[in-house]
């Protein structure tokens, strides 16, 4: 009977450990920043929300470019309206996916 009981306790040990051995850990979610492309090169990526602003972005090998037939990070360009995925947890920001907006107006007073 103790046997019994022994290999039940150590079933349900078992079974409650499970979850934590087998976790992946959570993913980092990805956050959005919008602007204009500041400036560009081979490794980083600078844009300007146009709110005061500036935040830089490091190229990752996995980065994905699309949109208003751009298609790589080498199609990028100062002045190109741009939607930058990052995850908040990447000191420095990294660019996992940049999304070309098509051309946005200023806005202000005509005269």
């Amino acid at each position: 009977m103790q046997r019994w009981i022994r290999n039940l306790a150590l079933v349900a040990l078992v079974l409650a450990a499970t979850p934590f051995v087998f976790s992946v850990p959570a993913s980092a979610q990805y956050r959005e920043f919008n602007g204009k492309v500041d400036n560009v090169n081979a490794k980083k990526l600078i844009v300007d929300n146009r709110m005061g602003d500036k935040v830089s972005f490091d190229k990752t090998d996995e980065v994905t470019v699309e949109g208003q037939g751009k298609t790589t990070w080498e199609d990028l360009k100062k002045g190109d309206w741009v939607t930058v995925s990052w995850k908040f947890m990447d000191k420095p920001r990294k660019a996992y996916k940049v999304l070309v907006q098509p051309p946005k107006e200023e806005e202000g007073e005509d005269l």
